[in-house]
């Protein structure tokens, strides 16, 4: 079976690091991805997809990127899902990064406040 995807969009907020209980490095990301043609408006639309990292590429993440940053990614969808508060089912699909790519330079931020 294949379940393959490559997004490269930006962070639609700054990522946070989250351990779970056995110690393990996970960020959460929205990845904002452009769609290919233009509205009714003349306008570009966007997707907003979430993924998950998880090790080293997580914490990676979380020390070089922040809100707005253009990152590539290979990853598969995973759907998943548990049960709220108010005891209804939710359903989540996701997908979980397999490798990740940076696309803005290193002086990003230098960039940005020149």
């Amino acid at each position: 079976m294949i379940n393959q995807v490559t997004l490269v969009g930006r962070l639609t907020r700054d990522p946070e690091l989250k351990l779970t209980q056995t110690g393990t490095s996970v960020t959460n990301i929205m990845l904002a991805v452009q769609r290919n043609y233009r509205n009714q408006a003349g306008e570009y639309e966007a997707d907003f997809i979430p993924c998950i990292f998880w090790n080293k590429a997580a914490e990676n993440i979380v020390h070089y990127c922040r809100k707005g940053f253009m990152i590539a990614l290979i990853g598969r969808i995973q759907t998943r899902n548990y049960e709220n508060e108010d005891g209804k089912r939710v359903y989540v699909t996701e997908v979980v990064a397999e490798y990740v790519r940076f696309l803005e330079p290193k002086n990003h931020e230098q960039l940005i406040t020149t």
